[in-house]
């Protein structure tokens, strides 16, 4: 039987140890533990793991330096998948290893779309207007 997911979020025992699987991952990429030549090649930033309810699958969100060769970097975790699960298993002590999928962070991309919005004519025409209604001396919080 599946489980549901909790409408409250994750519970603090999966916080704690998602974070605990992105600082070993983060140390094992930024250490070159793993030899690949992709892996070698790019500065890998882990911004999020998050972990399944039973802390036996890890999702890694990943971007490299940049937000270049994105593709090539997943292929090569991806291949890679078995050492870095082991170097995780050796640096977090928990009763199973989890399984590891990666990602790509996309908050970079809902970040610049954000900052889009923000500088479109109608937002700045809003910002404006409230700009002229303060100016009169007038205090939005009093109505």
């Amino acid at each position: 039987m599946a489980q549901k997911p909790n409408p409250t979020g994750p519970s603090h025992r999966q916080q704690r140890v998602a974070e605990l699987v992105r600082h070993a991952l983060a140390e094992v990429l930024q250490r070159g533990d793993v030899q690949d030549a992709v892996l070698s090649a790019h500065v890998i930033t882990v911004p999020e793991v998050r972990m399944s309810p039973d802390l036996k699958l890890a999702t890694a969100y990943i971007m490299p330096l940049g937000g270049q060769n994105e593709a090539p970097v997943i292929a090569a975790l991806e291949r890679n998948k078995k050492v870095l699960r082991q170097e995780v298993a050796r640096r977090v002590n928990l009763k199973f290893a989890p399984d590891l999928r990666f990602l790509r962070d996309e908050t970079f991309d809902e970040a610049d779309r954000i900052d889009a919005l923000l500088r479109t004519d109608k937002v700045r025409r809003d910002l404006e207007a409230q700009k002229t209604d303060h100016a009169d001396g007038s205090d939005p919080e009093a109505a």
